[in-house]
């Protein structure tokens, strides 16, 4: 199954219908929270969806400040999920002065997430992509960079670490983000929209538009559409063997 692998299916208007229209188009979500009191209404979005939606647990790095009371709630569902997303640093205006705090409950997410075995994780990293390679150091689970935006180097300290890069429409039709994904092992590419976030010509993004992501890298890859769909369809496979 093709999946969207980093989705805030629970802020669309309609995430229901969303999330059904998706699973008809034969696209599957990891739905990502921006808070662990966000978990329990957005888990609701996979009754009768359980094997195409799965539910990410969460707690964004640009509302780490706001939200750091709620790491006990965090913790107290981290054994119930082998997903974790959105978690992250982010050093980008506005954001830069909580970086206390965000590394704070990164590490503490990380920690907790190591000793329990490890997770399937979306992270984010703008801005800061250096300071979240720094923690990943170490830490058990399936790191995935959710938009990277950081240069070759880094990139290639990144598959060295083991972390796995979903890659969206966005980012394939610019040209730094186009070179980066060149340089992706093939094993390590998932696909993403970040919507309702991002849009493409002033239209939302739609789960089933991560599609849009295999045409841009025909050439790129130097694959066919059909090889590119199967390539990350069992990626995917793979990806949640190591940890459900």
């Amino acid at each position: 199954m093709i999946v969207d692998m980093h989705c805030h299916l629970d802020l669309y208007e309609d995430p229901f219908a969303i999330a059904k229209e998706t699973v008809a188009r034969g696209v599957g979500i990891l739905s990502v929270t921006t808070t662990p009191k966000a978990w329990a209404g957005t888990k609701k979005l996979e009754q009768g969806l359980e094997n195409s939606i799965y539910t990410a647990l969460g707690l964004h790095p640009q509302l780490a400040a706001q939200r750091f009371d709620e790491l006990g709630l965090f913790d107290a569902i981290l054994p119930t999920t082998p997903f974790v997303g959105e978690i992250g640093l982010d050093g980008g205006k506005g954001f830069k002065n909580s970086m206390d705090i965000q590394l704070k409950v990164f590490r503490h997410i990380l920690s907790n997430v190591h000793s329990s075995g490890g997770r399937v994780m979306s992270i984010h990293s703008r801005y800061a992509t250096e300071q979240v390679l720094d923690e990943l150091k170490g830490i058990d689970g399936a790191p995935i960079l959710h938009w990277f935006t950081g240069s070759k180097r880094q990139l290639r300290r990144a598959i060295d670490l083991g972390c796995w890069f979903s890659v969206g429409p966005n980012m394939i039709s610019s040209k730094g983000g186009a070179e980066l994904v060149r340089y992706i092992p093939l094993n390590r590419i998932l696909l993403e929209t970040d919507g309702p976030f991002c849009k493409i010509d002033g239209e939302i993004l739609m789960p089933w538009d991560c599609k849009k992501t295999i045409d841009g890298m025909i050439d790129l890859l130097g694959k066919s559409k059909p090889d590119i769909s199967q390539l990350v369809s069992d990626n995917f496979t793979h990806l949640k063997k190591l940890v459900v």
